[in-house]
């Protein structure tokens, strides 16, 4: 069974308001605030209330946070700004689960690298102001611990409601949406809307490309993963509404968001499809593109021998990768190639569900990659590198220990162990 977290963002998306949407799909909120109470030596207090806007209930939530006195003997009279290395070690003394903590950090991670690509720094370097307060970083903490308990597998969301004018922030008075909101949301669709204000937060621009570019299940970087915006097909379980604090001219402050299950066993997404032809390289320029272009995230990447006009020999590269990687592709096919043009078309996929075990052969332990279809596993593929380091080791030839493996493998495809499964 798949669960997908659809976001239908009407009035836009905050922390906040991604947090009620998760507390109105039933996450409790004494879970949420047993946790946040172990973020360290804060108070941090969830108020959660029922609302009704355009004649829709649902849950608003406002965080109240406040800094301790520290050992100095004297207390903050505004919110510090906090750096990456302080919040990771913040969120890694807390009680919560390992993989929620990973998620988190992977959120901050991802805001300071589009704050350090806007102000030409490091990561490192840039000190959050608005995010590294503790209402923001119970946002994000508590919405990451959210979406684990309520066993999500995949998120997507729509195209994101953008408004006009400026928005004031520590840095000033800036254009709406702010930077860092747009830097997050490149690769993604947004829909202009006449609303003069913020309709969507870095905070929230973070979580939700976040989610959408990693599998929510394993809360592991997208290799492959679900990417947005992954199939909406399934049947509803669960409908929740959060709703944010200011009231908008013409629509609801509103972020709908969605379960929707299907037990095919399956998953599916969008994929990006670039491709170019190539007359006027060597193989090893190629060879090298190649690797690149997978070390930056691209799901394969592959040559086929074609002939150009007057029968010139050429080959076409193929990439295929998330939508929101197509500006980092582009980058290295026009820097590491000789191409003038790139073709572009984005397809569906369907992938079996996949699982890791680990097999027992004479040379050592190996990992088998399993892929499911309606519940049963279907096919079982010996991880390459375990059993190449297993045949070096041995002295023995890489096709002796990959049958070994493969044999192993049989007992999850045979009836025993997909009816045990």
């Amino acid at each position: 069974m798949s669960r997908t977290l659809w976001f239908d963002s009407i009035g836009g998306a905050s922390g906040d308001m991604i947090l009620a949407c998760l507390l109105d799909l039933g996450v409790k909120p004494e879970a949420l605030r047993a946790a946040l109470a172990s973020l360290g030596d804060f108070d941090i207090a969830l108020e959660v209330s029922r609302v009704t806007d355009h004649g829709l209930h649902g849950t608003r939530v406002a965080v109240h946070a406040h800094e301790h006195a520290h050992h100095h003997g004297h207390s903050h009279t505004h919110a510090p700004h906090r750096g990456l290395e302080e919040i990771t070690a913040i969120v890694n003394g807390s009680v919560l689960p390992d993989a929620v903590k990973r998620q988190a950090i992977r959120v901050f991670t991802r805001l300071a690298e589009a704050e350090a690509d806007i102000h030409q720094t490091t990561p490192q370097a840039i000190h959050f102001h608005e995010v590294g307060a503790l209402d923001a970083i119970a946002d994000i903490v508590g919405a990451c611990l959210g979406l684990s308990l309520l066993g999500v597998d995949r998120v997507g969301f729509s195209p994101l409601p953008a408004g006009h004018g400026t928005v004031a922030c520590a840095h000033g008075t800036l254009p709406n949406p702010a930077p860092a909101t747009v830097a997050l949301l490149r690769g993604f669709p947004i829909v202009r809307v006449d609303e003069p204000f913020e309709l969507v937060t870095p905070t929230a621009a973070a979580l939700l490309t976040t989610w959408a570019g990693a599998g929510a299940a394993g809360w592991a970087p997208a290799s492959p993963a679900a990417s947005f915006p992954p199939d909406t097909a399934g049947i509803v379980q669960g409908v929740g509404h959060g709703f944010g604090h200011r009231k908008l001219q013409g629509r609801p402050n509103l972020l709908r968001g969605m379960i929707l299950e299907s037990d095919d066993g399956s998953a599916r997404d969008e994929c990006l499809v670039l491709e170019t032809n190539i007359d006027d390289s060597t193989p090893e320029m190629i060879g090298a593109l190649t690797q690149k272009l997978l070390s930056a995230g691209a799901f394969d990447v592959f040559t086929t021998a074609i002939q150009m006009k007057k029968q010139r020999p050429a080959v076409l590269l193929t990439v295929l990768c998330p939508p929101s990687l197509q500006p980092a592709m582009l980058d290295r096919l026009f820097t590491e190639s000789t191409t003038f043009g790139v073709r572009e078309h984005l397809t569906r996929r369907t992938m079996l569900e996949r699982r890791w075990e680990t097999v027992t052969t004479p040379y050592g332990p190996v990992r088998v990659k399993l892929g499911s279809w309606k519940g049963r596993v279907v096919t079982a593929s010996p991880e390459y590198e375990d059993c190449a380091a297993l045949a070096d080791k041995a002295n023995v030839p890489l096709r002796q220990v990959y049958d070994a493996a493969q044999s192993e493998s049989r007992r999850f495809t045979d009836g025993t162990m997909n009816q045990a499964c």
